[in-house]
């Protein structure tokens, strides 16, 4: 497995037989500028809430790429409108695709499409593959329902969870989550794409080895290996 960061919470996840890209926001984000979108292949595209900053680009890969949207009910069908195919899904839900079973988790958090209206409630996905099984949180609050996914769900290999604060739990509330799910190996995303997130990597760094979890900060279009 393969996983490439694209700035902001996109990510790139290259399987054996298949790919996936978590909430793709590249072409406005400046410190994504040398990403190019054109170059990002995908079969799904999994979508945790409707804000732009989650589905700007979500619309013209997919069509390029012919590429299934999966997210709640409300996203899919304002994609659908676009001529996009997707899967609906709920809290609580899971669904056996091709390449695993996809379990869409509780978020704390707003959701509205970039027109206003109104976009469902947000989600994080709990997704477990014939190789390894990993929570992508989604922009949240830290909450309690997170004790929950080692209980539901099979062991976590690693967590992707939101750090910047403001819009979305801190770092602090971040290291309380992966007590809360069970996981020791963090990759940290949403932070310093705006002024109101940027955050301290060594201080950052620093308290989750304190509490012996390992963070991995990754550059954007770095890729790593799990």
């Amino acid at each position: 497995m393969n996983i490439k960061f694209l700035g902001h919470a996109c990510f790139h996840i290259e399987l054996d037989d298949c790919s996936l890209l978590f909430d793709p926001f590249i072409s406005p984000n400046e410190l994504a500028s040398h990403i190019d979108i054109d170059s990002i292949d995908a079969d799904y595209i999994l979508l945790s809430h409707g804000h732009q900053d989650h589905i700007h680009d979500a619309e013209a890969i997919a069509k390029r790429c012919n590429a299934k949207i999966i997210s709640t009910y409300e996203v899919v069908t304002w994609f659908g409108k676009l001529g996009i195919e997707g899967h609906p899904m709920n809290h609580g839900g899971s669904w056996e695709f091709d390449f695993g079973t996809v379990k869409m988790v509780n978020a704390v958090h707003t959701s509205s499409f970039p027109d206003g209206s109104y976009a469902g409630n947000p989600a994080g996905f709990v997704i477990n593959t014939k190789k390894c099984c990993f929570y992508f949180a989604g922009d949240t609050a830290l909450t309690m329902d997170m004790q929950l996914i080692p209980m539901i769900c099979p062991k976590l290999d690693f967590a992707f969870l939101p750090i910047g604060d403001n819009f979305t739990m801190g770092y602090e509330d971040a290291i309380l989550a992966s007590d809360f799910i069970d996981c020791t190996k963090i990759i940290p995303f949403h932070y310093d794409t705006f002024g109101y997130i940027q955050v301290e990597k060594e201080k950052v760094s620093s308290a989750f080895e304190a509490r012996g979890k390992e963070l991995l900060f990754l550059e954007i279009g770095e890729t790593v290996t799990k």
